[in-house]
C-alpha cells in the first residue's frame, strides 16, 4: 500500500513483518498533505524500528545498485559526500524511490539509451515529458537544443552501472524553450513549463525541479518576469526549485532565472579541491564540486531528494528550521556544508556535503526536542 506525506515523499505503507498498516480508503492524498498524517502517526508508530521497516520492497535492489555501480561523476560525488552517503544509509532510504524530478531545459532525445531502454518497465526513469514550446508530449528538442539530453545523468542515470545522485528517482521532462543559453524573452515558455510542474505535481509525485537554463548575463538584482509568480506558487508547494549561476567566471553577478526570488542559485567549486569558480556573487546559496554550474546544480537537486527522503524518514521536526520544507532543507545544507573563501571576491560560502545533512537530520530526530 501506498500513501503521501507531509514532504510530499510517497512511501510504501508497510509495517514491520510485512504487515500492512491500514487507513481509511476514502482519505485522499491531497487531505494526507494537508494534515501531514503520515509524518505524524506512521512515523511515531515505527519509532526505533523505522530504519529496518522502511522499504522491505526496494532495499534490495538499493544495495544491488551500490554494490555494482558506479558514480557518474566519480571525484565531485565523493568530495560532496554522496558515495558516503549511498554507503551510510543503503536499506534505510531509497535514494529518490517514488519522487520526480522535473528537468526543465532545452528538451531531451529520448531515444537515448540511458533514457529509452526501461521505457516499458513498471518503474520508468522518464515517467512523463511535456513539451511547453509546441504544447505537445514529445520533448525533443529541436534548432539549437542539447543540452536537456545530459543534464539528467548526474542528478539520475541508473543505467548500465552507472549511477547519478538520487539514482531510483524518475523523471518528468519538460522542454522549455529552444536552447538552455537563454533570454529573459524566454520567459513566456518557462512560465509555462513552471505551470505545468506546479499543475501535475501531485499526479507524478514532483518534489524537485532542476530549472537548467543561464543567459549568460551578470545580474546583481532580479529581472522581473513572467516566471516569478510561478517559482512563488512552486515555493509555496514545497518543491524545491533551483537554477546554476552561469560559466562565465563573473563576480559581480549570476545568470537568470538563478538571480530571481524562489529559486536557489547554485555555484561551483573545482572538482577536487574548494575553490571557488565560476559565476558567483552574494546571490550564491550553495557551492558544489563540478566542471559546470549546470552539473553542480544537477548533483544538487539529487541531492535535494535525498534529505527530503530522510527528513521523511527520520521523521526530522523540519517546521522547526524554517516553515517552508524547501527553505529548511537549504538552511540544512547551509549550516552543515563545508566553508570556502573565496579570495576574488572575499565572500564566503558554503559547499554541499550531503552525508553531513543526512547525519544532521538523523541525529536531531533520536535527540529529544528539549535538548536541542
Amino acid at each position: 500500500m501506498q500513501t503521501v506525506s507531509e514532504t510530499g515523499v510517497i512511501k510504501d505503507m508497510t509495517g514491520v513483518n510485512g504487515k500492512n498498516l491500514h487507513f481509511c480508503e476514502s482519505v485522499s492524498r491531497r487531505q494526507l498533505l494537508r494534515v501531514g498524517f503520515v509524518g505524524g502517526v506512521y512515523l511515531s508508530f515505527l519509532g526505533g524500528l523505522q530504519f529496518q521497516a522502511h522499504s522491505f520492497a526496494f532495499s534490495n535492489k538499493v544495495v544491488n545498485s551500490l554494490q555494482f555501480g558506479k558514480p557518474a561523476q566519480a571525484v565531485p560525488f565523493k568530495q560532496a559526500g554522496v558515495i558516503t552517503t549511498w554507503e551510510k544509509y543503503k536499506g534505510v532510504l531509497n535514494f529518490g524511490k517514488n519522487q520526480t524530478l522535473a528537468l526543465v531545459d532545452d528538451g531531451c532525445d529520448l531515444s537515448k539509451s540511458e533514457w529509452a531502454s526501461d521505457r516499458n518497465s513498471d518503474y520508468p526513469k522518464v515517467l512523463v515529458t511535456y513539451d511547453a514550446v509546441d504544447g505537445d508530449t514529445d520533448p525533443k528538442h529541436e534548432g539549437r537544443g542539447y543540452h536537456g539530453t545530459t543534464i539528467g545523468i548526474p542528478s539520475s542515470i541508473n543505467h548500465n552501472g552507472l549511477l547519478g545522485v538520487a539514482f531510483n528517482n524518475q523523471l518528468a521532462v519538460i522542454r522549455s524553450l529552444e536552447c538552455c543559453h537563454c533570454k529573459t524573452t524566454d520567459s513566456k515558455t518557462l512560465a509555462k513549463a513552471l505551470a505545468w510542474v506546479a499543475k501535475n505535481h501531485q499526479k507524478y509525485d514532483i518534489t524537485t525541479v532542476n530549472l537548467a537554463p543561464v543567459d549568460d548575463l551578470a545580474h546583481d538584482q532580479p529581472v522581473p518576469t513572467e516566471i516569478d509568480s510561478q517559482l512563488t506558487k512552486l515555493r509555496q508547494l514545497g518543491i524545491w526549485v533551483s537554477a546554476p549561476t552561469g560559466n562565465h567566471n563573473f563576480t559581480n553577478g549570476i545568470s537568470w532565472p538563478s538571480s530571481q526570488p524562489n529559486c536557489f542559485a547554485i555555484g561551483a567549486v573545482k572538482p577536487g579541491s574548494d575553490t571557488v569558480y565560476l559565476d558567483r556573487h552574494s546571490k550564491v546559496d550553495l557551492v558544489v564540486p563540478a566542471a559546470a554550474t549546470s552539473s553542480s546544480n544537477a548533483i544538487l537537486c539529487g541531492a535535494a531528494m535525498i534529505l527530503r527522503e530522510a527528513i521523511e524518514v527520520s521523521g526530522f521536526q523540519w517546521k522547526e528550521v524554517e516553515p517552508n520544507l524547501p527553505v529548511a532543507m537549504m538552511t540544512i545544507f547551509q549550516q552543515t556544508g563545508v566553508e570556502v573563501q573565496d579570495p576574488a571576491t572575499k565572500l564566503e560560502f558554503k559547499r554541499l556535503d550531503l552525508l553531513a545533512a543526512v547525519d544532521f537530520v538523523f541525529e536531531s530526530s533520536r535527540t529529544p526536542r528539549s535538548s536541542r
